[in-house]
């Protein structure tokens, strides 16, 4: 087992509320999408509600921010699932459903195994993402960092 776990939170502002028409087509692909996450190489953990439900964190102010948290073995896992699989379809047509944000939508970390990161936690790693720019604290695909356990090791 890996001493470590990527942590994702990733945020966007809806063009419309979910019971709207305009996000119709989202939300129908909320649930595939879901499944697919769980069911993929190196997924770990999922936020969800104590209903189950994965659009009800309110990590922001705005009603329209919808937020999504999850664990994975690795980077390479998460990248496999968002972009080379069937995910990619509402990746193209995000721009359907949600604003284009000023800021990055996307935010990475690393958790010891078996931790469950927090939703203030990810409020946090977006605070410092945004204020400070990619660290080892708080990343994006753009910008990796290894996990503690590599960095400490590199020579």
């Amino acid at each position: 087992m890996a001493d470590y776990y990527l942590a994702q939170a990733n945020v966007a502002r809806m063009r419309a509320a979910m019971d709207d028409p305009l996000m119709e087509g989202f939300v129908a692909r909320l649930e595939p999408f879901n499944a697919l996450a769980d069911a993929s190489p190196g997924f770990v953990w999922r936020y969800e509600t104590e209903e189950g439900d994965t659009t009800e964190a309110e990590a922001f102010e705005d009603e329209l921010i919808l937020f999504n948290m999850s664990v994975w073995e690795s980077v390479e896992a998460l990248e496999q699932y968002a972009y080379r699989s069937q995910h990619v379809e509402a990746v193209q047509k995000r721009a359907e459903w949600f604003e284009r944000m000023d800021k990055s939508p996307l935010v990475l970390w690393w958790i010891e195994a078996g931790q469950v990161p927090t939703v203030q936690q990810a409020r946090q790693r977006f605070d410092k993402l945004w204020q400070d720019g990619p660290s080892p604290e708080a990343f994006t695909f753009r910008y990796r960092y290894p996990p503690p356990a590599v960095a400490e090791s590199a020579p």
